[in-house]
């Protein structure tokens, strides 16, 4: 084949390729369909001019061998093999799609597009330039141990971000509880951190490798609706099924609690000086938290008011106070 014969036909592939690469630009992100058609056009239309021409795109033929129409030739390949990625990608951002699992979707056409790239490079290497490829995939990995080693924490968050995605132990606008305390919403999860909103507005980054490791609790599955404990002690001189009837019906008048299911008024414990009990109610969501129990202190104290009960100090101090008693020395 000689030089002659060759250069329409790569003239005619690089300019289809730099042409396809400004239309396909031109279509913009919010038309992945449009992009898809254009790929598929401009990649067709180059595998044709370069069959009909019999020139192969994943080699180089004997007639390349003066100046220019290498430079040509080398690069209508390499556009080639890029369309050919783009296509690919193309299809695989458009067509796979898991039904209500957007983040492994995502997940998924990431790791194949990762895929899609690392091979077509390599082709590219391989066959457009003639490199040895056995040589650099185990170049490649020597390069890859180093680093890996170097850059073992960022490996960490990856492969943690990849586990957490598959696991869902929580989604965007999930509510979460770290074992630590922290608690606030999802608001964004990517491959290498989570970010957290707490109630303080303050913007928590947590690394995905530290989020695999500590214990984690979802408070927003399967609802929002939220538990919350508040104890309180009345002394023993009244009755506890009377004060369980006082505080429970006081309870239902609340306007920032659940009323289904209804507030529990619990009976933990009497001694000759109070009884111990806890009131169980629900909110709507675990920002109502504070609101919910700055309304139900308030009904405790109104209600002790009305009703005549007194509220009975802590345990702790009635046994320092004894401890203190039986340590005191008589006065001479």
């Amino acid at each position: 084949m000689t030089y002659t014969s060759l250069m329409p036909a790569f003239l005619t592939v690089d300019v289809l390729g730099l042409l396809g690469i400004l239309v396909w630009h031109m279509q913009g992100q919010h038309r992945p369909t449009a992009r898809l058609i254009v790929q598929i056009l401009f990649f067709s239309s180059m595998t044709a001019v370069l069959i009909v021409s019999g020139i192969p795109p994943h080699r180089v033929i004997a007639g390349e061998t003066n100046g220019f129409a290498v430079y040509m030739g080398t690069a209508a390949r390499v556009l080639w093999w890029v369309h050919l990625a783009w296509a690919t990608i193309g299809f695989i951002r458009l067509y796979i799609v898991l039904d209500r699992r957007p983040q492994e979707a995502r997940l998924i056409q990431d790791l194949i597009v990762a895929a899609v790239y690392l091979g077509v490079t390599l082709s590219i290497v391989g066959f457009v330039f003639g490199a040895p490829i056995g040589t650099l995939v185990a170049t490649s990995g020597v390069v890859a141990i180093i680093l890996g080693l170097a850059l073992q924490n960022t490996l960490g968050d990856l492969f943690s971000g990849i586990a957490l995605t598959l696991g869902r132990p929580f989604s965007i606008g999930d509510w979460i509880q770290l074992a630590d305390g922290t608690e606030g919403r999802v608001v964004q999860n990517n491959w290498r951190s989570t970010q957290v909103l707490t109630p303080a507005n303050n913007l928590v980054v947590l690394p995905n490798s530290t989020l695999a490791k500590v214990g984690l609790t979802n408070l927003t599955k399967p609802d929002e609706s939220h538990l919350v404990i508040l104890p309180i002690r009345i002394t023993s001189d009244s009755r506890p099924a009377e004060v369980e009837a006082i505080l429970k019906s006081e309870l239902q008048t609340c306007q920032c609690i659940v009323q289904s299911p209804a507030p529990i008024v619990a009976l933990k414990g009497i001694d000759a000086i109070a009884i111990d009990m806890e009131l169980q109610f629900r909110v709507t969501a675990p920002a109502a938290r504070t609101p919910a129990r700055n309304e139900v202190i308030d009904m405790v104290h109104q209600c002790c008011s009305t009703h005549g009960l007194s509220l009975a100090l802590p345990a702790q101090i009635y046994l320092g106070n004894a401890g203190n008693s039986l340590g005191k020395k008589p006065a001479a």
